[in-house]
């Protein structure tokens, strides 16, 4: 049901969720794609390792996201499954723009259909085909392109950080200091190694997680 100014309550509800949500930042660079994302520990005995944030899609194509938890993970599962068909069927990495605007539809057939509801999940997905791309979708099906992005909680303070500093064809290692930075801003400076995770998409060498001892390099 509409609102009478136009609006789905419960896609409001999902980006209410998505704003609640840990914050994860995507950045296109020279030859490919950084995304760091906050990992919210917040049990005491939970183990950090078991809690994942970036995933690998395809070998050239990874993404992240910010609100619920099994939503997101429900719609990894579904990228997969998409790029690994399209691999089967032509034999290559499906674009990433293609992928964005795939999953796009499956979130909007959500806010459309009587008995399921909206994804409560934002998502950054990037990648390199010819280029290298980064796409957002919001909880309401939209998509976008980006040079730089933020989801989750500090989205307008990693916003703000990412007009000032992104560069048009700064460097991986720059990239990958500036996302770290923003989450560590967003964070009160308070970040250990447990708490974040880092994954680059490059040209040569396609999607890479950074181990813990790597990430603490950064920190």
């Amino acid at each position: 049901m509409f609102s009478p100014d136009g609006r789905l309550f419960q896609v409001d509800y999902a980006k209410e969720a998505v704003r609640k949500g840990a914050t994860s930042v995507g950045l296109v660079v020279e030859n490919g794609v950084v995304l760091v994302a906050h990992k919210n520990v917040v049990e005491p005995l939970a183990v950090p390792s078991t809690i994942q944030k970036i995933f690998r899609i395809d070998s050239y194509i990874g993404a992240t996201y910010s609100g619920l938890v099994a939503d997101g993970l429900h719609i990894v599962n579904m990228m997969r499954n998409k790029t690994q068909t399209h691999r089967m069927i032509y034999n290559e990495t499906e674009s990433v723009e293609t992928i964005a605007r795939e999953i796009a539809e499956e979130m909007q057939a959500a806010t459309q259909y009587g008995g399921i509801r909206p994804y409560a999940v934002s998502l950054l997905i990037g990648g390199f085909d010819r280029t290298p791309k980064l796409f957002e979708i919001d909880p309401g099906a939209s998509y976008l392109g980006y040079k730089a992005d933020a989801i989750g909680s500090g989205k307008k303070l990693a916003e703000d950080i990412l007009v000032k500093n992104w560069k048009d064809g700064m460097s991986m290692e720059d990239g990958i200091q500036l996302g770290i930075s923003i989450i560590k801003k967003v964070n009160e400076g308070k970040l250990e190694v447990n708490n974040v995770d880092v994954s680059t998409i490059k040209k040569e060498t396609g999607f890479e997680s950074f181990s813990t001892d790597k990430v603490a390099k950064y920190l």
